[in-house]
């Protein structure tokens, strides 16, 4: 299964899932993607639990500041300038998910964050 954390609000995010969309549906690539399925969880109306959170920024293989959008007001009115541990950083997450770069994708034990959203074939 293929599972994308969608912000249909965010043109990148919608151009990802319909580059997954495409690729699945295709007769051509679909075999090779072992009839895979797209599960689209939209974090903003479902936000991670740490969990979840933890075990993808594992998989993108990188630390939680990483995945935080600086430039969003909240993170800037709130978190910019303090010294954070990562379990803060990901409760701001959880409690904010619009801090979270977005799209992201997994693919199994894979994870991508799809910018530009053609880097998502890259785990196919």
């Amino acid at each position: 299964m293929i599972t994308i954390y969608h912000n249909p609000r965010c043109s990148k995010s919608r151009e990802c899932l319909l580059i997954l969309e495409e690729t699945v549906a295709n007769p051509e690539t679909a075999a090779a993607l072992k009839n895979a399925h797209i599960e689209t969880v939209k974090y903003i109306d479902s936000p991670l639990d740490f969990d979840t959170l933890s075990s993808i920024i594992k998989k993108l293989g990188i630390t939680p500041l990483e995945l935080v959008r600086k430039n969003e007001a909240i993170w800037k009115e709130n978190y910019k300038g303090k010294t954070l541990s990562d379990k803060e950083i990901l409760t701001a997450m959880i409690e904010h998910p619009k801090l979270m770069e977005r799209p992201i994708v997994v693919n199994g034990d894979k994870a991508i964050i799809g910018r530009p959203p053609s880097r998502v074939l890259e785990i196919l």
